[in-house]
């Protein structure tokens, strides 16, 4: 047993990484489908949008330009505090008005869960494998 917890412990830091790497592609790809409508997900509905006219547009910058920072690990913790303050600013904005306080309900379950995962990050650091540890600012 003792070998197990000393695995999982030497693991813990990589698994960090591993985590930040996986939030940050799947929040890149927001980006990418609010700015590019690339892939081709549901966003479509905002086609017609200017781009900083409207919160998609600045959201869409958030998620690409963050989720590629946070993806190699550059300034991973001012920029997964910013990402966790935006997602709080979408969940109270876009999906808490929904006449339900469940993120269940009105569709906020993504937001909350990001919301907390970049808040993590910001006070866990990006873990080994980061540019940010290349650095010397891990």
């Amino acid at each position: 047993m003792a070998g197990g917890k000393s695995f999982w412990r030497g693991a813990a830091p990589y698994l960090l990484s591993i985590l930040r790497i996986v939030a940050a592609f799947l929040f890149l790809c927001h980006g990418l489908d609010k700015l590019f409508h690339l892939p081709g997900g549901p966003f479509q509905l905002i086609a017609s949008a200017k781009l900083f006219t409207l919160a998609p547009g600045l959201a869409g910058i958030l998620e690409f330009g963050g989720g590629s920072l946070l993806l190699v690990g550059l300034y991973a913790r001012p920029v997964a505090f910013i990402l966790s303050g935006e997602m709080a600013f979408a969940y109270f904005m876009v999906h808490f008005p929904v006449n339900h306080i469940f993120p269940y309900l009105n569709g906020g379950q993504g937001a909350v869960l990001f919301c907390f995962l970049f808040l993590y990050l910001s006070t866990a650091g990006p873990g080994p494998w980061s540019l940010d540890r290349l650095r010397g600012r891990a």
